[in-house]
């Protein structure tokens, strides 16, 4: 495996009621949700995932440090006392390996830290009037405990599958023993959808008990930021995929 942790506070993960991990995706649904609540909330970036197969572009931290690509791991404190994991950033590896050993890190770290759930958030495309929040899993167990509290798992969606690491999350985690839940929102796929976050965030507190407590202003400064960060992401994969030297201040090459 190629996927490194590496520890800016402790040496692993806390006490926690569960991780929440979205990157980057269609209408950036659980990426705003996952980003709300590191703005909103007590939280502090506790480590970093890295792998050689995220895009090869380095990032300037708050403190003006240069940062390597990445996945942060974030401990959240929740409204009620309660501590959560997120796993998030604005990459995911380029390469179907990169993005396998990613999730089977992920999930190996769940397990080492007997995380109770793992909340796998992302959107799905469809009609400006489809609200619809779909719940998949990989582990007959865990549909049937879902089940039992009135939560219905769909057996529809998403009916093309899932690519890229929110897929191998979800499929591998019966593998590691781990509870995986995989909680999807239909979304109009705007490169940030603020009320299908807003959805989802709600869904989660009422379905799952988790006090997020998030508000649509906060999403919707969240998603402001998202975009100012997407725009010089589109202008480093145009570079990338260009092959071509280019003159900008902003960047060093």
């Amino acid at each position: 495996m190629k996927t490194r942790f590496h520890w800016i506070v402790g040496q692993g993960l806390p006490e926690h009621s569960a991780i929440l991990e979205a990157v980057p995706g269609v209408g950036n649904v659980g990426k705003l949700v996952v980003d709300a609540l590191v703005e909103k909330h007590p939280s502090r970036t506790i480590g970093w995932i890295l792998h050689p197969d995220f895009p090869p572009h380095a990032t300037l931290s708050k403190d003006g440090l240069m940062a390597p690509p990445r996945l942060d791991i974030n401990s959240v404190i929740l409204p009620d006392g309660k501590t959560i994991i997120t796993i998030g950033g604005n990459l995911q590896p380029m390469t179907a390996n990169g993005q396998f050993e990613v999730a089977d890190s992920i999930l190996e770290l769940a397990k080492k830290y007997n995380t109770p759930q793992l909340l796998v958030l992302a959107g799905l495309a469809a009609g400006a009037e489809d609200r619809s929040i779909y719940v998949i899993c990989a582990d007959s167990e865990v549909k049937k405990s879902l089940e039992k509290n009135d939560i219905t798992v769909t057996n529809e969606q998403p009916t093309s599958g899932m690519i890229g690491m929110a897929g191998l999350l979800i499929s591998l985690s019966p593998l590691h023993d781990v509870r995986a839940i995989g909680l999807v929102a239909e979304t109009i796929g705007a490169s940030a959808d603020v009320l299908a976050a807003d959805r989802l965030a709600s869904w989660i507190e009422e379905g799952l008990e988790l006090p997020l407590n998030l508000d649509l202003d906060t999403t919707e400064k969240t998603a402001e930021k998202l975009l100012a960060t997407m725009e010089v992401s589109e202008s480093i994969n145009d570079i990338l995929e260009n092959g071509e030297n280019q003159n900008d201040s902003n960047f060093y090459a």
